[in-house]
């Protein structure tokens, strides 16, 4: 593969993990959705293989969204992201209600630490 090609699959393959995790889904469950092989999923996930147009036309089927979002470029903010989905329902609320939301949070991830020991 040519720099500018293999640069663009890896990429690529990271969008598609991102909306893969986002969605969910394992490898294994996109590769089931998709009608391709797992190891084949990995692949395109590591940048190693270049795509066909129908293959990532069953990728974006099989994640719900339209061919042409696998080429935007991601925000990590962005609605389609869980971060994204929570600083929205943050921005949404009055700013007193922040500091008691990052306690909460504070004391959850504490308690699934003490829990993990």
């Amino acid at each position: 593969m040519e720099a500018n090609t293999k640069q663009l699959a890896k990429r690529l393959g990271e969008r598609i993990r991102t909306l893969r995790m986002d969605k969910g889904l394992s490898q294994e469950q996109l590769g089931e959705r998709s009608g391709l092989h797992t190891n084949y999923v990995g692949q395109i996930e590591r940048g190693e293989k270049n795509l066909t147009i129908e293959s990532l036309s069953k990728i974006a089927r099989s994640l719900g969204i339209p061919l042409e979002q696998l080429f935007h470029s991601v925000d990590p903010l962005g609605p389609e992201t869980e971060l994204g989905r929570i600083v929205m329902l943050l921005s949404e609320r009055p700013v007193a209600d922040h500091s008691l939301v990052l306690a909460l949070m504070k004391t959850v991830f504490s308690w699934e630490e003490e829990k993990r020991k």
